[in-house]
């Protein structure tokens, strides 16, 4: 006999000693009993019959109580918790476009990320002072737009997830122009902002895992006025700490805006360890490059990324990166 079919049994023995109550129909039988009496009795019945038959070894405290449990008429039944979503990545799609992936082969521009990397990772994983910014939280950015520092973003973060140590947290944190979803042909989801604006919400309710296993992206999410605010406000502090500090292998990159549009990347380079501009080679002016380091004027580690690069004259143009 079964357990619910014993506390069944009981409480139908407990009805007939007062009085005759009639038969149900044969498949409402077992849960209309434990309905129908008081959720008190049902609960220690069950409980008696569970702990007879050594299913379980809790103290009776520990079973909720039924009306907990239960929705009855026009009740509703809790609201189920928020638990991380996943996406599938075009992994195809990705090679196609040039990007790195870990099925791609061994390529120039994997190669080029695997030797600018390296000593990004030293410098995460190193020792910190008591006053320094994590060095596992890194900002991808630029002068202007257009200079790849998306695609930068995405390429080190592909890549950081091939290392068998660490895993890789991808924040769009473009606000006012979000791309790492689109780029990676997602659609647009909640993400940065709404947790920074909504307590109610936390990274689990808006954080996308991957069908590459050690990668996950946080979406910018949905767009505010109050971005510069919000990125300068505690509620972010206590963000980025949290999420550097909740996983000691994990690697977080930021895609930031350009640094001469707007005043957000400046207070999203205040949460930073390290930082990493990108300049479009023949495009970016030096006077542009020198402006943009004055934004950032003050923080450490600040490396530069030459993209787009012609290696030799009259070869086609291709996405090719030298780290100083």
């Amino acid at each position: 006999m079964s357990i619910i079919e014993k506390a069944a049994s009981r409480i139908d023995r407990q009805r007939s000693a007062a009085t005759a109550v009639p038969a149900g129909p044969a498949e409402a039988g077992v849960a209309h009993a434990v309905l129908a009496d008081s959720p008190a009795v049902a609960e220690a019945v069950i409980h008696e019959a569970v702990v007879q038959d050594k299913v379980i070894h809790e103290p009776a405290h520990a079973i909720p109580a039924a009306p907990a449990a239960l929705a009855i008429g026009n009740e509703q039944p809790a609201t189920p918790k928020f638990t991380t979503r996943r996406v599938e990545l075009d992994l195809a799609r990705m090679r196609e476009l040039g990007m790195v992936t870990a099925a791609g082969g061994r390529t120039p521009l994997l190669e080029d990320f695997r030797i600018i990397k390296r000593p990004l990772l030293q410098r995460a994983f190193g020792e910190r002072s008591p006053t320094g910014k994590p060095g596992n939280l890194i900002m991808v950015t630029s002068s202007l737009p257009g200079e790849g520092k998306t695609y930068t973003a995405i390429n080190l973060a592909m890549s950081i997830a091939m290392e068998l140590d660490h895993t890789v947290l991808l924040v769009d944190a473009d606000v006012a122009r979000p791309s790492v979803l689109r780029t990676l042909g997602l659609p647009n989801q909640r993400g940065l902002m709404d947790i920074l604006v909504d307590d109610k919400l936390d990274m689990a309710d808006v954080m996308l895992r991957t069908n590459v296993d050690t990668l996950s992206i946080l979406p910018a999410g949905t767009s505010t006025a109050r971005a510069t605010e919000l990125l300068a406000s505690s509620t972010m502090t206590n963000l980025v700490n949290e999420i550097a500090n909740r996983y000691p292998d994990r690697v977080v990159i930021f895609d930031s805006p350009p640094l001469l549009l707007t005043s957000e990347s400046r207070e999203l380079a205040s949460h930073m360890g390290q930082i990493v501009m990108v300049v479009e080679a023949q495009t970016t002016t030096q006077h542009a490059v020198k402006e943009a380091l004055s934004q950032i004027e003050g923080f450490n580690n600040v490396n530069l990324i030459y993209n787009k690069t012609r290696d030799l004259p009259g070869i086609e143009e291709t996405y090719d990166y030298h780290y100083g």
